[in-house]
């Protein structure tokens, strides 16, 4: 074995493109930088550079979960809202017949 190879091949890391994908589906705005960190993973290995595959790794698991996240919050405002809207509008239909 050579001098200055590691003994063992690094362990992969997971880029989190799936998760970066699914979050464009939710809230795309926070999922672009996910998408792109997710995309730099594979390179950075290739190159052998660990440290920031794993930097680019953690960054996009990141942007992720907080577009998931906000992604998520957005959507139950929305169904609150139409839901309140037609039951408001409901019970406002039933009220003006009485004039």
């Amino acid at each position: 074995m050579e001098p200055g190879y590691p003994s063992q091949p690094p362990q992969q890391i997971d880029n989190n493109m799936t998760m970066s994908i699914v979050a464009v589906l939710l809230f795309w705005p926070l999922a672009i930088p996910a998408i792109i960190n997710a995309s730099k993973v594979n390179p950075l290995l290739q190159q052998g550079d660990y440290a920031g595959a794993q930097a680019a790794a953690a960054e996009s698991k990141k942007w992720s979960k907080l577009a998931l996240i906000v992604g998520g919050i957005w959507i139950a405002l929305v169904l609150v809202c139409c839901i309140g809207g037609s039951v408001l509008g409901a019970l406002n239909s039933g009220t003006a017949m009485g004039y």
